[in-house]
């Protein structure tokens, strides 16, 4: 007889593994605690029937799949590299879109008469582009990437303002960064568990 809590810990641990994903990092996306799928990993206890579902899509397989001891390779990695790839191409459209808004802020300052530093509008595009990283990462990435994009945002912000207005001591505004980077380095510590009964 099958041991079915075997075949769905060790189903559970290869997709885990093919998309190089931790314990925690599962965890977090099913709002569950680490020890929860370090437990189910090991066959002490099986998840309930709308976390098989919910693991399931999370997988892009079916319940099925998850209950099965033995299956075909192409059932699981078909479609998650295609979804991947639409998660890239999203990501990149968006961030032409704002290249593309800066060139056309760009372009229409240089057709006017102003006395202004026209390449700004590329200094300026850098904080929305961190804002759209940040988003996307939320939803798709994973979680340590969004402490690189805060922190690309966060000096960004200040280089802008620093180019914007350079005066006497402006350059004092990167002191700012100082604590700023303090608090994303000790946030990165942070450990979230969710649990769930």
């Amino acid at each position: 007889m099958i041991d079915i809590k075997s075949v769905v810990a060790n189903n559970i641990i290869e997709l885990r593994k093919s998309n190089n994903w931790t314990q925690t990092e599962l965890a977090d996306k099913l709002n569950y605690s680490d020890k929860a799928v370090s437990k189910w990993e090991r066959a002490e206890s099986l998840p309930d029937v709308t976390v098989l579902k919910r693991i399931a899509d999370l997988f892009f397989v079916s319940v099925d799949y998850l209950l099965e001891e033995a299956h075909a390779k192409e059932k699981k990695e078909a479609r998650p590299k295609h979804i991947r790839r639409n998660h890239i191409i999203i990501t990149l459209l968006s961030v032409s879109l704002v290249f593309l808004i800066a060139t056309i802020v760009f372009v229409v300052l240089g057709l006017l008469p102003v006395d202004l530093p026209i390449w700004m509008t590329y200094i300026y595009a850098i904080p929305a582009v961190c804002i759209i990283l940040i988003v996307f990462n939320s939803i798709w990435g994973k979680r340590v990437w969004n402490y690189v994009f805060i922190t690309i945002l966060v000096w960004s912000i200040l280089l802008a303002i620093y180019l914007s207005c350079i005066a006497k001591n402006i350059w004092l505004i990167f002191i700012i960064g100082i604590p700023a980077q303090i608090i994303i380095l000790l946030w990165t510590r942070l450990k979230f568990i969710h649990k769930r009964k």
